[in-house]
């Protein structure tokens, strides 16, 4: 610990790295992609990892509330990088598909994705890595608990 105050703490050092390391991010992506954020980008990579995600889910990958999530999809299909269908099986719901702007982007803005990991974490080593995981893990473990 550094000191007593709550910004002296290893969990406030730990909100400051991940708050630097968006910047760096969004930084990066604007470079390639002027019009879309990191959060949009998530939803990108999710879906096209698996586009059967509900909304709901992808809510919870990304860390944001439905208000948020339905904000940035909304966004995310007025500027065509998604197209909504309709779920064939229950017609409330719809299904997200990425267009073909999306996939671009996507196809764009990984080797972004990868150099800005390979920034952040630069100088550490796997076992380093490994061992932060592990940490990290234990303090959403603690969390969740109490």
């Amino acid at each position: 610990m550094k000191n007593n105050t709550p910004t002296g703490t290893v969990l406030y050092s730990l909100e400051q790295a991940i708050k630097e390391y968006r910047k760096i991010s969004q930084k990066n992506i604007s470079k390639i992609v002027t019009d879309i954020t990191v959060d949009q980008c998530l939803v990108l990579i999710i879906l096209n990892k698996n586009s059967d995600y509900s909304q709901k889910e992808i809510a919870n990958l990304i860390f944001k509330d439905n208000a948020s999530i339905t904000r940035i999809i909304e966004l995310m299909v007025k500027k065509h990088y998604l197209k909504r269908e309709i779920n064939e099986f229950d017609r409330r719901k719809f299904n997200l598909k990425i267009t073909e702007k999306g996939q671009n982007t996507i196809e764009l803005l990984s080797p972004v994705i990868t150099n800005n990991r390979e920034t952040a974490l630069n100088g550490l080593t796997t076992n380093e890595i490994e061992f932060l995981d592990k940490i990290l893990n234990k303090i959403i473990s603690n969390c969740k608990t109490s």
